[in-house]
């Protein structure tokens, strides 16, 4: 897979080991803004976020990064419980809707999001040699290049951090470096910048880099299996 798509950023999945970059050990806090052409509605309590960071540890939300490695836990038990209101199971699935999927990336695929792309949908990042001071950190500047079906490039700026993390910010638009300002393109004139406001050193230990209890670990296969047989359910539930 020679690049991975901006849908999913957010992207993700499994817990191991690799080199910590830096021994940092805190809580970055951002907020989110609407800053395309086109308006954004973002809900107050959507408006700000964080990472808990610990040596080469990220924890987003129910996504944690280990080095290389990212572990998503996904919760579709609303889903399923619903349905079941509704009379309908799935297939052959029996479970609660609880997964936790995990995916290892590799530094080759990594790195070729650094090779210029103008597939449609795909993105790649071009490095400027600017940097400044944020938050008493310093960051470098990088373009993000995608490209529309027309051909046309948008570009965004993003600003990275190289103290803070592990090499790559998986979780977040797979930097090289820990994201400071991130613009994601959602498209038809639309983007959403998220920028670091505070960084609070400390008060994150390794027990706090764990995934929620309840969930079950599921290969891709069967994830996707679950998927299938969910989105049949649901359309017979329209029906």
């Amino acid at each position: 897979m020679k690049k991975i798509l901006i849908a999913a950023a957010v992207m993700l999945l499994t817990i191991g080991g690799a080199y910590a970059q830096n021994n940092f050990r805190g809580i970055v806090k951002y907020k989110i803004e609407s800053t395309g052409k086109v308006d954004v509605k973002i809900p107050p309590e959507q408006a700000s976020m964080e990472i808990k960071v610990y040596d080469d540890q990220l924890l987003y939300e129910q996504t944690i990064q280990h080095g290389m490695k990212v572990a998503q836990a996904i919760d579709f038990s609303q889903a399923i419980s619903y349905l079941a209101a509704n009379g309908i199971e799935l297939e052959t699935y029996t479970g609660d809707g609880k997964f936790i999927v995990r995916q290892e990336m590799t530094k080759e695929q990594l790195d070729s999001i650094y090779i210029p792309d103008v597939e449609a949908g795909h993105y790649y990042y071009e490095n400027v040699n600017e940097t400044k001071e944020m938050l008493g950190y310093t960051v470098h500047k990088m373009i993000m290049h995608r490209y529309n079906e027309e051909g046309v490039d948008n570009p965004a700026e993003c600003w990275y951090c190289s103290e803070i993390g592990p090499e790559y910010c998986i979780v977040m638009g797979n930097l090289k470096g820990f994201p400071f300002v991130y613009t994601q393109e959602l498209g038809e004139g639309r983007a959403i910048t998220i920028t670091a406001v505070e960084v609070v050193k400390g008060k994150v230990k390794e027990v706090d880099m764990l995934l929620p209890a309840g969930y079950k670990d599921a290969s891709g296969e069967e994830f996707e299996t679950f998927r299938s047989e969910l989105k049949d359910a649901i359309e017979l539930l329209e029906d």
